[in-house]
């Protein structure tokens, strides 16, 4: 790959922050997990190959999508001016490219899974285009993200399993509700823009200080979430011992950010939300294996 090729690649991958699939990416292999100790079977290591796939393509054709449909939004705002599109470091025929290819390997990571995640692949397209016009007309956005990554771990659940069971959805509702607190924040950034451009948000809605308060009813409910998943099949003491540490990350996370103080918002947003989808994840496999 040439010098440049390989400039305009981290280009795009930069645009769509391609290091934050982290924030997904655990909950999808949890949901193998979970999926693995219903059926009693270990997946095969195509079937763990093609969920991560399928994983990367979602996340990476959403965000290029967002940047394309928010790209003159985002030249507006003071805070995202200087992001890829309007910038003018990528071209507009090059994030579509890149959609377009991501899209392409999701649909054929779920024709290589099974016949209903095929069918399904098409309803996650239409909620991630979905998540990037919401904000012109409903403040339920965040929700609506949070049912697109939610779809992480049912999706590999059906990836494996060809159904739908309750621990998977209980635990793509705990996935719901932390994306869509955690984004509840991301929003207050741009709470006087929303405000003043018309944009739709729960800041932008009822204010910052009734949205911390949205915000931690939406975190006590994932955890709540969690302790239920704990009645599921094979699950035991050492994940519990993971959601106590997850519900003391959302603790600190909470405590970093203020009504007054949102000057270490960026920490709360992209550091502690790492750690917990990743810690989550390595309590449950550790509980799954020991």
């Amino acid at each position: 790959m040439t010098n440049s090729a390989w400039g305009k690649l981290t280009a795009l991958l930069e645009m769509i922050k391609f290091s934050h699939t982290v924030f997904a990416f655990p909950f999808a292999l949890m949901g193998v997990v979970l999926a693995s100790l219903a059926s009693g079977t270990a997946p095969t290591f195509g079937q763990v190959f093609w969920i991560c796939l399928a994983m990367v393509g979602a996340r990476t054709g959403a965000m290029g999508l967002n940047r394309i449909i928010d790209a003159r939004i985002d030249a507006d705002n003071p805070r995202t001016s200087e992001r890829h599109l309007p910038a003018g470091k990528v071209a507009l025929s090059e994030a579509w490219l890149l959609v377009l290819v991501a899209f392409a390997v999701l649909l054929l990571a779920a024709w290589m899974l099974n016949p209903l995640c095929l069918t399904l692949a098409p309803v996650a397209i239409f909620f991630l285009a979905l998540y990037s016009y919401c904000k012109r007309f409903t403040a339920m956005a965040h929700i609506v993200l949070g049912i697109c990554l939610a779809a992480a771990p049912v999706g590999a659940w059906i990836a494996l399993r060809g159904d739908v069971g309750w621990p998977v959805v209980v635990l793509g509702l705990a996935v719901l509700f932390w994306v869509a607190g955690f984004d509840i924040f991301y929003a207050l950034q741009d709470y006087e823009f929303d405000r003043d451009n018309g944009l739709y948000s729960i800041p932008s809605r009822f204010g910052i200080k009734r949205s911390f308060q949205i915000t931690r009813l939406f975190h006590a409910a994932m955890v709540l979430l969690l302790l239920i998943l704990f009645f599921s099949e094979g699950l035991g003491v050492i994940y519990l011992l993971g959601v106590v540490v997850v519900a003391g990350l959302l603790l600190y996370e909470h405590l970093l950010v203020r009504p007054d103080d949102l000057s270490r918002l960026d920490a709360a947003f992209f550091n502690m939300n790492g750690y917990i989808s990743v810690t989550i994840f390595l309590f449950t496999l550790a509980d799954a294996i020991i």
